[in-house]
């Protein structure tokens, strides 16, 4: 599947899953898998790690969090993961990927509310600010990064104007444009 890893590269023809969408090995257009139950979920925690760029500790840490809130523990899950400082980054466009973002955060490029935040983790909440460093707006991985988000855009939960982006609400499941089934992971957890 998909999961848009490399940037700017998974939208032209060089990336990996146009080339060779199949397993790596001799064997491996030949092979087939037949996934059932935990697998169907296993791989689905996996998709959702692998996008978001989280390791198993910290993922677990989410769920747990979600599993504590109130309300649908897979949507709150995403939200929880959504919100996190290097996606946001990524989804205001200010960066080509996820880990070009987390590069960007921990390289300090960023304000939040007009204060140095360089932990990618960092939850944000609604209302806050995210502004480019003074000393970072003519970076020219910064600037390439938003000529390349008017193919992509920006989400409803998020404004940007150019010098700033502000977080207006919390996202909700319909804003979240991810093929994910996060059912499934809450219920790899619940066993």
């Amino acid at each position: 599947m998909k999961l848009f890893l490399k940037g700017e590269r998974c939208y032209t023809e060089k990336c990996a899953i146009e080339k060779r969408n199949f397993p790596p090995g001799q064997h491996g257009k030949t092979r087939k898998q037949k996934m059932q139950g935990y697998g169907i979920q296993l791989r689905e925690k996996q998709k959702v790690k692998r996008i978001y760029g989280v390791l198993e500790d910290q993922f677990r840490r989410y769920f747990e969090a979600a599993d504590r809130t109130r309300g649908i523990t897979g949507e709150t899950l995403l939200q929880l993961l959504e919100r996190r400082f290097d996606n946001v980054i990524y989804r205001l466009g200010l960066a080509t990927s996820r880990a070009q973002a987390r590069q960007l955060v921990r390289h300090g490029h960023f304000q939040v509310n007009g204060r140095k935040v360089d932990i990618p983790s960092y939850s944000l909440r609604s209302g806050d600010v995210v502004t480019i460093k003074a000393t970072s707006q003519k970076a020219p991985t910064i600037l390439h990064a938003i000529e390349e988000v008017k193919g992509r855009g920006i989400p409803a939960w998020l404004s940007f104007d150019g010098a700033a982006g502000k977080v207006v609400s919390l996202p909700t499941r319909e804003q979240i444009n991810l093929p994910v089934q996060e059912q499934l992971i809450v219920e790899l957890y619940s066993k």
